[in-house]
């Protein structure tokens, strides 16, 4: 199939079906970032971070294979760059991490929240936005340009496990680079479904976690090979259409949050296209949305009191500043970053899981507060 014919339409509604298919699984699986984190602090049960486990896995061996067949090169993504923001990652990770647990949930499960009724959520995608917007090109940017970016590490090297480890080891690079991936992926795979207990009681979150990783090895095979263009048009250069960074990408949501709002209310200004990011995070308002009509759980729900909605407003700053920080959220770092073993996705999902546990413990101590 020659790339140059393939239309930029099909490369949105390849994003908006891949997103649909997120929203749908992860509503009946119950996929969420900080609901595995929550249930292994307050229940002991493990069962939903298994998934996400298996869900990495699944991604590293897809992206493994699609890599190996010539299909993809994530080194031209953003995951791969030489530079790594440290402190950016850090502090960014942070403040997502606490964000979602302010706001009820991650970017993914705002929108899953959102598609099923949840007007809580509506709020937290326009402040989120809107937060996020500032952070990539408002007054907040000129802050994170000035400052907490300039904090960088420079490997000289993507910053990818396997070319860490070729220069580290001194090893040829194709060998490191054939097997690391493959070796991870199987060791997590392995980890996560020794449970007797996912087995015999939880087997949706086996095949909930294998799914989510196949959408996001698709969506790296529908950005870095459908979505290639040899020789652009309008450049004459190599192109990814209808990406934001015109760079190989999977399922991401932060920035795709703010480019929502600015291609809706800049409408008017041909620049502003509709674009794979995009069109995946309004699929997953609508698979999640399908899914609770089919299910009847469609239900409307509000803020019960003014406190609520003061946390999920703090909780959708946190997360579209942070989300922007960290160059992604639970879903762009915490499973398309985590796929090509980028080390900064190590460093922001590790701050966002650090930033949680750290704002579920303060909201118990406040809760013993008030209960004493």
């Amino acid at each position: 199939m020659d790339p140059t014919l393939i239309p930029v339409w099909v490369i949105t509604l390849s994003g908006f079906v891949l997103g649909a298919l997120f929203g749908a699984i992860a509503s009946r699986t119950h996929f969420c970032a900080l609901g595995s984190i929550s249930d292994a602090l307050n229940i002991g049960s493990w069962a939903r971070a298994r998934m996400w486990v298996i869900a990495v896995s699944t991604a590293v061996l897809g992206v493994w294979a699609l890599e190996t067949g010539g299909w993809v090169d994530t080194r031209l993504s953003v995951y791969a760059n030489t530079r790594l923001p440290v402190l950016s990652m850090i502090v960014g990770g942070l403040m997502f991490g606490a964000g979602m647990v302010l706001a009820s949930g991650c970017t993914s499960k705002t929108l899953i929240r959102l598609g099923s009724g949840n007007l809580k959520s509506l709020v937290v995608v326009l402040v989120l936005g809107l937060s996020a917007y500032m952070t990539l090109r408002g007054i907040f940017a000129v802050w994170r340009v000035a400052t907490i970016d300039r904090v960088v590490i420079d490997f000289g090297v993507a910053q990818t496990l396997p070319a860490l480890l070729t220069r580290l080891l001194e090893l040829p690079a194709e060998r490191v680079e054939h097997w690391t991936a493959p070796l991870i992926g199987l060791v997590g795979l392995g980890l996560a479904l020794k449970s007797r207990e996912l087995w015999r009681h939880e087997r949706s979150a086996i095949a909930g976690g294998l799914a989510i990783g196949m959408v996001i090895a698709a969506g790296w095979w529908v950005t870095g090979w459908l979505a290639y263009v040899p020789e652009h048009p309008d450049t004459l250069e190599p192109a990814f259409i209808a990406t934001q960074l015109n760079r190989p990408e999977s399922l991401s949501l932060v920035a795709p949050y703010a480019y929502t709002i600015e291609l809706l209310t800049l409408w008017s200004d041909q620049s502003r296209k509709l674009t794979f990011g995009i069109a995946s995070a309004l699929g997953m308002v609508s698979g999640s949305l399908l899914y609770a009509l089919a299910t009847r759980q469609f239900r409307q729900e509000i803020f019960p009191d003014a406190q609520d909605f003061r946390r999920h407003l703090a909780g959708a700053v946190l997360m579209g500043v942070g989300g922007v920080l960290a160059l992604g959220c639970t879903v762009g770092q915490g499973l398309s970053g985590l796929s090509v073993l980028s080390m900064g996705a190590v460093l922001a999902t590790g701050a966002m899981i650090v930033g949680a546990v750290a704002m579920i413990k303060l909201d118990e101590r406040r809760l013993s507060r008030v209960d004493n």
